[in-house]
């Protein structure tokens, strides 16, 4: 199995690659852009790549399947390679693609990238073997654009050994830890219901690690009160583990999401968590169990969750230890790569 991944996602896609060769598949990692990458990237020096490096990695391997995790140019050429392809979809493209267009993706020359990029993710997902949706939710959305296609669910994995209690980070208490990038506008935005909720919280504090193009459009509203703090990005894994530790509670406040690990993470270190009713979130809590879900725009159902795991320390225990049992059952990535190995035979 040839894997070819974004490097932000290495660490994932290494895990997911021990996990396979567990079960007896013979795997190469590479970072897609490191083999082949082209116009448009963001690196002008890339512009004028040929596909020799990624024949050459055929030619020397000889996979028998490619994985894919995003739709770029080493995805173009594996589709048109012959050998079967597995597009793993993280999130909805269709939306995100609208989104960009929106929003930071206006001028002429972005749009213009924009739009050979789309048309590069079209080609992948037309050419492929089959689409891998990350949830239930996403693949109805896939359905829509592709309904010929063959498509299967393969959730993203987690490992939970690494996640374990640490003590590297002292926080005031209570307090609410929010874990999330703002990368895409669809997802960011619903942070903007968080200041009505600061103001009315005032013994609560509430801590921000995530970073992105859209964190100056929430910030300017949120850094104005005292129970606020925003520490941008942290070094992973074990600055997010040393964070996860030491909040009182995990809140995903989220316009749209698919499976984000951070969610499972938080579960793993046995937190409570409180996330938007959106996308596929509610595939990887138990609402209730693990924690609750609250419905886009409700800033007083935040409220009330919040409330209610900070002044009942038995409940949030209890919350906290069925999430953790929740993850290990579903999301290791020993049962999603034996689930991969499950799809792949009907094709290879």
């Amino acid at each position: 199995m040839l894997i070819g991944g974004a490097s932000s996602k290495f660490f994932h896609l290494k895990e997911f690659g021990d996990s396979l060769e567990k079960l007896g598949a013979q795997v190469k990692l590479v970072a897609d852009t490191q083999v082949y990458d082209g116009f448009p990237s963001r690196k002008m020096s890339s512009w004028f790549q040929t596909r020799a490096r990624f024949k050459k990695l055929l030619r020397d391997f000889k996979p028998d399947a490619i994985f894919v995790d995003r739709q770029r140019h080493f995805a173009v050429a594996a589709a048109e390679s012959g050998i079967p392809l597995f597009v793993h979809l993280r999130g909805d493209y269709w939306n995100e693609m609208r989104w960009a267009r929106q929003t930071i993706y206006k001028g002429l020359v972005k749009r213009f990238a924009l739009s050979k990029w789309d048309e590069m993710g079209r080609k992948c997902f037309a050419a492929s073997t089959a689409i891998l949706p990350i949830c239930k939710y996403l693949a109805d959305i896939v359905k829509e654009n592709y309904p010929a296609k063959d498509m299967h669910v393969l959730q993203s994995g987690i490992t939970p050994s690494r996640w374990f209690p640490s003590n590297g980070m002292k926080l005031k208490h209570p307090c609410v830890g929010l874990l999330q990038g703002a990368v895409i506008w669809g997802k960011t935005q619903e942070m903007l219901i968080l200041p009505e909720i600061l103001k009315a919280m005032p013994d609560v504090m509430f801590y921000w690690v995530g970073a992105g193009p859209y964190a100056e459009k929430v910030l300017p509203s949120l850094t104005k009160f005292e129970n606020f703090k925003w520490f941008g990005a942290m070094q992973y894994p074990d600055q997010v583990r040393d964070f996860l530790s030491e909040i009182d509670a995990y809140g995903l406040m989220s316009g749209i999401d698919m499976s984000p690990l951070t969610l499972q993470e938080a579960q793993l270190m046995r937190r409570p968590v409180i996330a938007t009713n959106v996308g596929g979130i509610p595939e990887i809590m138990m609402d209730g169990q693990t924690g609750f879900l609250v419905e886009k725009g409700d800033a007083k159902g935040w409220i009330d969750k919040i409330r209610l795991i900070l002044n009942d320390g038995n409940k949030a225990k209890m919350m906290g230890q069925k999430g953790r049992e929740f993850v290990e059952s579903n999301f290791s990535w020993d049962k999603i790569a034996g689930d991969f190995i499950s799809i792949s035979k009907n094709y290879i």
